[in-house]
């Protein structure tokens, strides 16, 4: 049942009611003033406090900051959320008590401890504060997720990206940063048969005392699995349909299986992986997996290096080009068809700016010249079987102001960004004017961005 808005004011009055009662009750707890009320959310004056103090602990400066702006972005966040529950989005509270977990371990590991950790944020106990971590991680979550609701369907016209572009007056065109278009030809070794076998045979192992012995696949990722994004979380991971991330082998599988079902034995190029699904919710699942990497002999690993010094060579004395010989014999499937040429994961275009470079990529190209190769490099730094690669930069484009050709697919990306900010505002008006919305009148000297006090 919708409540209107005239018993969605009486409720609120009474919740507030009910909290300055509670509030009074209590021996030496000092009155925590009602800055605003957004739906069916309360924001608390310390809930600011929290915002600011929060924001020094992360190092960010506080300076010109008002209580007005972070009441503003508060009843943003609350307004979201509010709609995101009557919208009735879909949240596990598993997926927030995962994160909240992760949450405690990173404070426990820079604080030194637990208890140092209550201590630091002047918490009771443990138990109170994961409840208050629990209530603001799943408020964000559910504003994020309304958020990316409201634009998901937004698209843009090429012609749209032109009207865009000459809008913006010369003299505030954006300058775009030094780029370069990457290319590598991998080499792996061959892992024997004997080995691809071990592994099989073990995760089979694994799967029968999961399944017929009662252990738990948690504790069997905890103590065997190779994963070191996902092993002290017990194999752990939350996939989305819409979100592609880990390997298409690895998305296959997971989105075939029902709840409880366990994988058998998969290959990856990170190695093998047996799959366990735990939750089903939509377009996310749960999942939990447990990683194993074959081993590679000295003898495989020096094949593999003779291997790519041949192709280096052949590339060098002009018998074969990059290109020709990246889809010949490069043995990484995501780039050999088209050249080698590398994909940005942060903008799914060819392009990888100096300045936002992923370290280690960086480290091994800026020291090459236009169309130079790398010597060849033994790499395992993404946790898979060690592998040999030759790296080129095969263009480079100099820092310039923008260009509408030349740079496209970026200025596509800001016009497309400034119509979802333009939908998201015409949302946030609408809905303001639909949702019970009460502000103290110790505020009602701010200035919003927003009409929040509907004048």
């Amino acid at each position: 049942m919708r409540l209107n808005q005239g018993n969605m004011k009486f409720i609120n009055s009474l919740l507030l009611l009910l909290i300055f009662q509670f509030s009074f009750t209590q021996e030496k707890i000092k009155v925590d003033g009602i800055a605003s009320v957004v739906g069916d959310f309360i924001i608390l004056d310390s809930d600011i406090d929290k915002v600011l103090i929060d924001m020094e602990a992360q190092g960010l400066s506080t300076r010109g900051v008002s209580k007005c702006q972070l009441l503003g972005k508060l009843m943003e966040d609350k307004l979201y959320a509010h709609h995101a529950i009557q919208d009735s989005l879909e949240l596990s509270d598993n997926e927030i008590y995962d994160y909240v977990d992760r949450q405690l371990e990173y404070f426990t590991e820079q604080l030194g401890g637990i208890e140092k950790v209550l201590e630091f944020y002047n918490k009771r106990d443990e138990l109170s504060f994961r409840d208050e971590l629990f209530e603001i991680n799943k408020t964000q979550r559910l504003s994020e997720m309304m958020q990316e609701s409201i634009v998901e369907k937004v698209e843009i016209t090429p012609e749209e990206v032109r009207q865009f572009f000459q809008a913006i007056p010369k003299i505030d065109l954006p300058v775009f940063g030094t780029e370069l278009e990457i290319a590598q030809i991998v080499v792996e070794p061959k892992v024997s048969e004997e080995e691809n076998q071990r592994i099989i045979d073990q995760l089979k192992l694994f799967r029968e005392d999961i399944l017929e012995g009662g252990m738990s696949f948690a504790s069997k990722a905890l103590l065997y699995s190779q994963d070191p994004g996902s092993r002290s979380k017990g194999g752990k991971y939350t996939l989305n349909r819409k979100k592609p991330r880990m390997a298409k082998e690895f998305r296959d599988v997971a989105f075939s299986l029902r709840e409880g079902e366990i994988s058998e034995p998969f290959r990856t190029d990170f190695g093998w992986h047996i799959l366990a699904v735990d939750n089903v919710r939509g377009q996310e699942i749960d999942i939990r997996h447990i990683l194993l990497i074959p081993k590679i002999s000295n003898e495989e690993l020096k094949s593999a290096k003779e291997k790519i010094d041949n192709i280096r060579e052949r590339i060098s004395t002009g018998e074969i080009t990059f290109s020709d010989a990246a889809l010949r014999f490069s043995d990484e499937k995501q780039t050999r068809l088209n050249g080698g040429v590398l994909i940005n994961p942060s903008t799914n275009d060819t392009r990888f700016e100096l300045t936002k470079m992923d370290p280690l990529l960086y480290s091994q190209v800026k020291d090459l010249k236009d169309n130079q190769m790398s010597m060849p490099l033994l790499d395992n730094s993404d946790n898979s079987v060690s592998k040999y690669k030759i790296l080129k930069i095969s263009n480079r484009f100099d820092e310039h102001v923008a260009d509408f050709s030349q740079d496209y697919v970026k200025i596509k990306e800001l016009a497309l960004t400034e119509k979802q900010l333009k939908t998201i505002k015409k949302w946030m008006e609408e809905k303001i004017v639909d949702t019970y919305i009460n502000i103290n009148a110790d505020s009602s000297y701010c200035n919003f961005a927003y009409n929040w006090k509907k004048d």
